[in-house]
């Protein structure tokens, strides 16, 4: 009963009102399952869960935060009960690099400043947000892998608060222009591992298109070690080019740079107000909690965790067989080489 008394609820649990247009619903019916009466039933199954499970000791219980999982889950209420403790639980393993999810950090008004992630404020036919990546504006040298991680984290928490967002998915725009060796060495191929398997099982996003441009044959090696990891239906939604021009993607949902008519440094400044909207929100997921001593040992560091913060930042505990070994391989023969 005790555990039951500390339990904290970070957010109380509210009336979902839709606010969605009708084509919006028309896509959650379709895609997801998602009826006026499956939202109903299955928050109302969530949150019987969420008050009787010991494992818990804070967690919000708005509509918004647990239609996030179900709306992954396609309404699958084990499915997203598993989700929510797993991404509760990674969070707490991700240490620093999950948590604080400030934009207005030094650090992170930086990478944000010069490009590294941003999200147009153009949506595509589909009604899809566009992620943009510049990951060659990273100096390895100077940011580690935790900023990293954390500025993306910042992105895509920001937009998990977004329903629409929720339902109709994301596209991802990659310019790999200036990404090098180095940077491949600001992970371990276990946290790599890591990174990508959690990326797509763990966090609620909903990935429908994926665009890269530029990528360095030095760095192929790489690329192909993560198109491995990922499932086949998110492998074939990744198309690769060699020039921008050749993008199969409206310019028009692109910076100036790429092709597009707004300005980056406008893109980037009507992002930074969308973060400082979700600023309190997202501060507020870090008092989210598990029971860790309920977890054994192999759950705490085996798939339900991801990185554990280390003294060079994210660190990692996992044997990935033969894949990893061959990365490894690779690594060393272009350290010698």
């Amino acid at each position: 009963m005790s555990r039951r008394l500390t339990k904290r609820y970070l957010t109380l649990s509210d009336k979902y009102e839709c606010q969605l247009s009708e084509e919006t619903k028309a896509v959650a019916a379709e895609e997801l399952r998602e009826t006026e009466n499956s939202r109903s039933q299955s928050l109302d199954a969530l949150r019987q869960w969420m008050e009787q499970n010991p494992k818990f000791i804070a967690v919000r219980m708005d509509s918004n935060f647990l239609l996030r999982f179900l709306r992954t889950k396609k309404f699958s209420v084990p499915m997203a009960q598993e989700a929510i403790e797993r991404y509760v639980l990674l969070r707490q393993s991700w240490g620093i690099a999950f948590n604080q999810l400030d934009h207005t950090l030094p650090t992170m008004t930086e990478l944000i400043n010069l490009g590294y992630i941003f999200v147009s404020p153009y949506k595509d036919k589909a009604g899809r947000r566009v992620i943009i990546y510049r990951p060659g504006v990273f100096d390895p040298y100077k940011y580690t892998n935790q900023d990293m991680c954390r500025v993306m984290a910042i992105c895509y928490e920001t937009l998990m608060e977004d329903e629409e967002s929720q339902i109709r998915g994301l596209v991802h725009f990659a310019d790999g222009g200036g990404v090098g060796f180095p940077h491949l060495t600001l992970f371990t191929p276990k946290e790599a591992v890591r990174i990508v398997k959690n990326g797509e099982r763990t966090i609620p996003l909903r990935h429908k298109e994926i665009y890269g441009v530029n990528v360095h044959p030095t760095i192929k090696f790489a690329l192909d070690f993560g198109m491995a990891l990922i499932s086949e239906k998110i492998r074939k939604r990744v198309k690769l080019y060699t020039s921008i021009a050749d993008v199969e993607i409206d310019k028009n949902l692109l910076p100036q740079e790429y092709g597009g008519v707004m300005p980056m440094k406008e893109m980037i400044e009507l992002w930074k107000i969308e973060l400082a909207s979700k600023r309190d929100i997202l501060l507020l997921n870090d008092k989210m909690a598990v029971r860790l001593e309920l977890y054994s040992e192999g759950a705490r560091e085996g798939a339900i965790s991801a990185l554990r913060a280390g003294k060079n930042g994210c660190a990692a505990n996992e044997t990935v067989g033969d894949a990893m070994r061959g990365l490894t391989g690779n690594f060393r023969k272009l350290e010698v080489d």
